[in-house]
């Protein structure tokens, strides 16, 4: 990729050191880099040079990545510009970074190149449409993979910004799922012998946080009827809230 064609993302981090690192692993996946340490300033630079994507820490005193959607997608010249929550991990974060209406949300726990490859992932799907066989690199015609490498709830995140219509097959341990999407909303699910809602936050609750599992996207696949009621990312949240009080409970227990 030239470097005038090269994705320029605005990095918002009080550290410095990590920051740093993570300029680096970016550079090396093709992206131009911008570091800040403050969002206020970082904001001003917004209309004059304006990024692919803005990356922003949530652990920021002043102004974070929580605050930025408000500011940044409420103005008609930078609506456009996707914010990228980097969080300190734990669902809290996550549900937060829904929450105030950020576009993604990526643990810095994870490490530099983690992240940068997630940007890059995240970058091909907002920018250049939907396009399946650019993160397959291979001859398969539906997005697939594991998820060691792409949590499901990313997944499920880029196939609704991206407005897509199809089945995604979920198979985790012992849960065999699938979720049916039509035109960026979840309208069928099933799990198991739940279906529906109820499924959706099954699916979501038993594929958290775990690598060893699959998951395939077959475009184009339609579902009979529609069992899911609520929108996506309600339930997705509804899902986090309560896997988040299960653990608090068990925390108590201890």
């Amino acid at each position: 990729m030239s470097p005038q064609n090269s994705p320029k993302i605005l990095l918002i981090d009080s550290n410095v050191f990590f920051a740093k690192r993570l300029t680096d692993a970016m550079k090396q996946e093709g992206m131009e880099v911008t570091h800040s340490t403050q969002a206020a300033y970082a904001l001003t630079m917004l209309e004059w040079d304006a990024p692919s994507a803005i990356l922003c820490a949530t652990n920021l005193r002043e102004m974070n990545a929580f605050d930025l959607p408000r500011i940044v997608h409420g103005d008609t010249k930078t609506a456009s510009i996707p914010i990228v929550a980097l969080g300190e991990g734990g669902d809290q974060a996550l549900m937060a970074a829904f929450r105030a209406g950020c576009d993604d949300y990526v643990d810095r726990k994870l490490g530099p190149e983690h992240i940068a490859s997630h940007m890059r992932a995240f970058l091909k799907s907002h920018e250049e449409g939907f396009q399946p066989t650019q993160m397959l690199g291979g001859s398969d015609t539906a997005l697939s993979g594991s998820l060691s490498h792409l949590d499901l709830l990313g997944v499920i995140q880029m196939l609704l910004h991206s407005r897509q219509s199809g089945a995604l097959h979920i198979n985790a341990a012992d849960l065999d799922g699938v979720l049916f999407f039509e035109a960026g909303d979840i309208s069928h699910a099933e799990a198991g012998e739940r279906i529906g809602d109820d499924a959706v936050l099954e699916i979501v609750k038993r594929t958290n946080g775990i690598e060893n599992g699959v998951y395939k996207f077959v475009p184009g696949a339609t579902a009979a009827t529609r069992t899911v009621l609520r929108s996506a990312t309600e339930l997705m949240l509804d899902a986090l809230r309560e896997l988040d009080e299960g653990a608090s409970l068990l925390d108590g227990e201890v």
